[in-house]
């Protein structure tokens, strides 16, 4: 009989490179979806056929005991949050909800129903912050700069809380940033790579951004989703850091991109102050030895190839008559 897994967030980028890897490992995926009016499954299309949709959601206690009664997963990965850091800042009460809270109420799902459930946890690197020693690892002290942030090291203890005080398998992957061509419109690596497609497609003039200084250690989420499965197949639950351990600023972002579609990115790009964040977060980068070590895992695709990638599908998106971009 399949192994089934519960993927909570399926629709977002990383839920569906999650559920076409589980499906490729033969478990039975059952997704976990929020009831929306318009449903986007926009990035899980090629694989609805394959896994199971349920309507849930991490503010609602119910939903989520009802899931697991139902399904029997033995292995939960929790990746629905409310992720995008600037909305954090106009919405940092409902931010601690889902991504905070959330996490409590599909913890106590399992420590009711099925202790035996192995739970993954998608922490980030953004709950280091104002980094307090460079590179980050599992030891540097966290000092979150948004309610993003915060909301995500609540969920964080709380999963380390959960399985020293009930013996769950818990455990969290610090991940830093991880994009791909199913990163949404909104996040900033997309906004560049869509923005340089749709210049050189003469579709728009500018691409407007804040601060081309920050600093991100960037991988791929294809590569990550592996990290995630490798974390619930050890002997022992523990917390990892999953990175490529290079940093690249937000300007080498740009001109990578831009260089992608043979355009000079500074007859396009135009600093806009409203754009800049309250607190920035000025470096990250991640050191990923022990996932190196005691997972074996190390990441496969190379910054210049991620931009590359992202830029060429997204080519294809905005020169298709009718077609419609990930949102």
């Amino acid at each position: 009989m399949a192994k089934c897994a519960l993927i909570t967030g399926i629709t977002g980028q990383d839920g569906s490179y999650l559920a076409e890897f589980l499906l490729s490992k033969a478990y039975h995926v059952v997704g976990m979806h929020r009831r929306t009016s318009i449903e986007n499954f926009d990035r899980i299309e090629h694989i609805v056929d394959q896994i199971t949709l349920v309507q849930g959601d991490l503010l609602d206690q119910n939903s989520l005991e009802a899931i697991i009664k139902q399904y029997r997963p033995c292995e939960v990965y929790n990746l629905a949050a409310q992720s995008f850091v600037p909305t954090s800042w106009t919405q940092p009460l409902l931010t601690g909800e889902i991504t905070g809270l959330g996490v409590t109420r599909l913890l106590e799902a399992i420590r009711i129903i099925d202790p035996s459930i192995r739970f993954y946890q998608a922490s980030t690197s953004e709950m280091f912050g104002k980094a307090q020693t460079v590179p980050q690892n599992e030891k540097t002290p966290f000092y979150p700069r948004s309610p993003y942030g915060v909301s995500k090291l609540y969920a964080h203890w709380i999963t380390i809380n959960y399985r020293e005080s009930y013996g769950i398998y818990a455990c969290s992957g610090i991940l830093f940033n991880h994009e791909s061509p199913r990163r949404g419109l909104e996040f900033v690596t997309r906004k560049v790579t869509s923005a340089a497609a749709r210049i050189k497609l003469g579709q728009i003039a500018e691409l407007r951004l804040g601060n081309l200084e920050a600093k991100r250690d960037w991988g791929y989420a294809g590569d990550y989703v592996e990290a995630m499965w490798l974390m619930l197949q050890q002997d022992g639950p523990d917390d990892y850091v999953v990175a490529t351990g290079e940093t690249h600023s937000v300007r080498e972002l740009v001109e990578t991109a831009f260089r992608c579609v043979n355009l000079n990115w500074e007859e396009f790009v135009k600093i806009d102050q409203k754009l800049v964040r309250p607190a920035e977060v000025d470096l990250l980068i991640g050191d990923a030895t022990k996932a190196r070590t005691q997972l074996g895992w190390k990441p496969k695709v190379s910054f210049e190839k991620l931009v590359e990638m992202m830029v060429e599908s997204d080519l294809r998106y905005f020169s298709s008559a009718g077609a419609r971009p990930v949102r």
